[in-house]
């Protein structure tokens, strides 16, 4: 693949939320988890694990499940219930209208485990930038084969609630859930720093010339 294939491919990418009412083939979805399951881990380790939800009934328990556990923390954060209500409500909907669900777990089966818990914790950040990549590779995946998608981290605020509806074990993590399917908007392209903003030369603050 070119370079300029590959990155207008990366920058034509959005964040889809609005689908439209057309049926996703599984076999699509199962050709974007093959690139998933290519990106680097560490030690080779592939701490991710995919739960692809297609039922409307386990998609409207999920949204329902999530956002009562989200209104519990916007009950503490004292917002305004009439916009809790609107939030809720358009969580609720985002969810149960996307055409599939991907839940991404994480699990340290294979990951490292050390005798202190410095080091523990480092690995397990090594599985969430693990993880991170492999969605990164759905992402993209999904955008070449047409397919809209948005990347929800909503789990890991309700981690408990969505093991006891999926049947998940207590020592895998759900972290990230994304919607999918042909896409209803086209969102305007967003912006990003320039290079000479965020890149540096050497060491922190020496800029690269462009």
């Amino acid at each position: 693949m070119k370079y300029e294939d590959f990155i207008s491919l990366v920058k034509k990418r959005r964040s889809i939320r609005e689908y439209r009412d057309k049926k996703v083939q599984l076999d699509l979805i199962l050709k974007a988890l093959e690139a998933a399951r290519w990106a680097p881990s560490a030690h080779n380790a592939q701490p991710w694990r995919f739960i692809i939800i297609t039922k409307s009934e386990i998609k409207k328990k999920l949204a329902k499940e999530m956002a009562e556990a989200w209104k519990k923390d916007l009950e503490k954060d004292n917002v305004p219930k009439e916009v809790i209500h609107e939030l809720i409500n358009k969580s609720i909907y985002r969810f149960t209208h996307s055409p599939i669900l991907i839940l991404v777990c994480l699990t340290m089966e294979e990951m490292f485990l050390y005798p202190d818990e410095r080091r523990n914790r480092i690995e397990y950040m090594l599985a969430i930038q693990s993880v991170s990549a492999a969605i990164e590779n759905l992402l993209l995946a999904l955008s070449s084969l047409g397919l809209g998608a948005c990347w929800y981290c909503a789990p890991l605020y309700c981690q408990d609630v969505i093991r006891k509806l999926l049947n998940i074990p207590k020592e895998v993590d759900p972290v990230a859930l994304i919607t999918v399917g042909y896409p209803k908007e086209k969102p305007k392209p967003t912006t990003r720093k320039p290079l000479d903003e965020i890149v540096y030369l050497e060491e922190w603050g020496t800029k690269v010339k462009l």
